[in-house]
C-alpha cells in the first residue's frame, strides 16, 4: 500500500508556536506516526503546508522593507518547503534509526504549474500575513503587492490562489519513490510557476492550495490512499451547534452534497474535503480526513472521515 501523507502547516507548530524549537519538536511527533507505518510495511509520501512558516517570512520582508527589497512569495515557498523538508528528513532518520530500519528520505524542491489566465490573478483574494497599519502596508504596495484595507484591523495582503494544473517536478519525486526512498515533496501546494509561449518557467506571487496539491501529487505517485492530517478526529456537521455530528464513511458525491449545504468553511475543512473528493473521484481507493494521533487505523479506514468512490 502507498499512502500519500499530507500534514497540515499548523501540526509543524507547537499550540500556534513557530519558533524553530517548536517546528522541531512537532516534526518529531508527525515522523514517529510516518515511522510507524513504514514498520508496517506501509509505503509513505509525505506532503505539508507552510502557513506559519511563510508568515514569518512575510514578516521578516515587513520589518526590512526600507532596508532590502522583499523576498518574492515563491522565492518564500521555496524557502519554506526546503527548511521543512530538511527539519522532517532529521526527524524521521532519528525515529527510523530507534526501530532499526534501513529507509533513505530525500525532500524534493517542487515546482506546481498554474495558468498564467487563472481568474485569481485579475482579482487576488487570499489574505495572507498579518494586519498592518495603513503606512506600513503602503511601503510594500511599493514593491509591487496588493493590500487591501480591511477596516479596525487594518490593512492586509491578498494574493492569487490558482487552480494547480500539473506537478513540474513529480518525475524527480516518483523515481525517489520507486527507488525506496521516503520522499517529501511539494510543500505547501507548491511553488506556483507560469509556463510562457517558449516552454520556459516562472514563479509568480500566489499560493497553491496545500490539500488540492496533496490530491495532485498523490494522483501522480499512484498512492492508493491519501490521508489529510489536520487537529480534529473528523470533519463535522452542523459544527459548533448542539446538532454538531462527526462524518464517518461516506462517499464523493454525498460529501460535495454536504459541502454544497455550506458544512464546511472555506478556510478550513473546506478545501480538505474537497481534496479528499477530487482524490477518490480520480480513481483512489480512499481519501481520510483525521489527526495525527490516529493515523495507522486512517491508513485502513478505521477512523477518521473517510471518502469512498460513489
Amino acid at each position: 500500500m502507498r499512502v500519500l501523507l499530507a500534514l497540515g502547516g499548523n501540526a509543524m507548530t507547537a499550540d500556534g508556536r513557530a519558533r524553530p524549537e517548536d517546528q522541531i519538536a512537532a516534526a518529531a511527533v508527525a515522523m514517529e506516526a510516518v515511522a510507524d507505518l513504514l514498520e508496517q510495511d506501509v509505503d509513505v509520501v509525505v506532503t505539508h503546508g507552510n502557513g506559519p512558516q511563510v508568515g514569518n517570512l512575510l514578516v521578516k520582508n515587513e520589518l526590512a522593507a526600507a532596508v532590502v527589497p522583499p523576498v518574492p512569495l515563491d522565492w518564500c515557498g521555496a524557502q519554506t518547503q526546503a527548511t521543512l523538508g530538511f527539519v522532517l528528513m532529521d526527524a524521521l532518520d532519528a525515529a527510523l534509526a530507534r526501530r532499526g530500519l534501513d529507509r533513505r528520505t530525500a525532500t524534493v524542491v517542487t515546482r506546481t504549474l498554474v495558468s498564467a489566465d487563472d481568474a485569481g490573478f485579475a482579482r487576488p483574494t487570499k489574505p495572507i500575513g498579518r494586519f498592518l497599519p495603513a503606512a506600513d502596508a503602503a511601503l510594500l504596495v511599493e514593491h509591487g503587492e496588493t493590500w487591501e484595507d480591511r477596516g479596525e484591523k487594518g490593512w492586509r495582503r491578498v494574493v492569487a490562489s490558482p487552480e494547480p494544473l500539473d506537478i513540474i517536478d513529480a518525475p524527480a519525486a516518483r523515481a525517489l519513490v520507486d527507488a525506496g526512498f521516503v520522499v517529501i515533496a511539494n510543500g505547501g501546494g507548491g511553488i506556483p510557476v507560469v509556463r510562457a509561449v517558449d516552454g520556459t518557467l516562472s514563479g509568480v506571487e500566489a499560493v497553491i492550495d496545500k490539500d488540492l496539491g496533496a490530491a495532485l501529487l498523490a494522483r501522480t505517485v499512484d498512492a492508493d490512499v491519501l490521508v489529510i492530517g489536520t487537529d480534529v478526529t473528523h470533519a463535522v456537521l452542523h459544527f459548533g451547534t448542539p446538532q454538531a455530528r462527526d462524518v464517518g464513511v461516506v462517499t464523493a458525491a454525498e460529501l460535495r452534497a454536504y459541502a454544497a449545504d455550506g458544512h464546511f468553511a472555506s478556510g478550513s475543512m473546506g478545501p480538505k474535503v474537497d481534496a479528499a473528493c477530487r482524490f477518490v473521484e480520480g480513481g483512489g481507493a480512499r481519501a481520510v480526513i483525521t489527526d495525527l494521533a490516529h493515523l495507522s487505523e486512517a491508513v485502513t479506514g478505521a477512523t477518521g472521515t473517510v471518502v469512498v468512490p460513489n
